[in-house]
């Protein structure tokens, strides 16, 4: 069977924030905040156990480029960078990803996954934070 993520990638049919030959950022299909974005290894890997530590850190290193693009485009006041990994770890999809959900004081998020974000952003979260990516 086809990983789900591996198949966007292949397919290039997610809402992209960026696309490289190492990790890639993608908006997942149902966000819990304006600009939530699932940050993974383009080549699959299925967990961080299973991550070479060169990919792991340059995924983990755009994981910063989009919080910090979050911070800039989206005036979020913080963000919280989710993993899971393992099968102790109840991982949804058998490939390495990162949530990377932006904050704003008050916004009504307090746990996870136990609910969405009230944050409204202006335009479109996952242009904005593309090009802030992007440089």
């Amino acid at each position: 069977m086809d990983c789900v993520f591996c198949a966007l990638i292949r397919t290039g049919s997610a809402s992209w924030v960026t696309r490289g030959p190492v990790a890639s950022a993608f908006a997942p299909l149902s966000p819990i905040a304006p600009g939530h974005t699932l940050v993974v290894p383009t080549s699959h890997f299925a967990d961080l156990f299973d991550t070479p530590p060169t990919v792991l850190a340059e995924t983990t290193a755009l994981v910063r480029l989009v919080a910090d693009g979050m911070r800039s485009a989206l005036r979020a006041d913080g963000v919280n960078i989710l993993n899971a990994s393992g099968p102790g770890s109840e991982q949804s999809v058998p490939h390495l990803h990162f949530h990377v959900i932006p904050r704003w004081i008050g916004d009504g998020f307090s746990t996870w996954p136990g609910g969405r974000s009230q944050h409204q952003v202006d335009g479109d979260p996952v242009a904005r934070l593309a090009s802030a990516v992007a440089g």
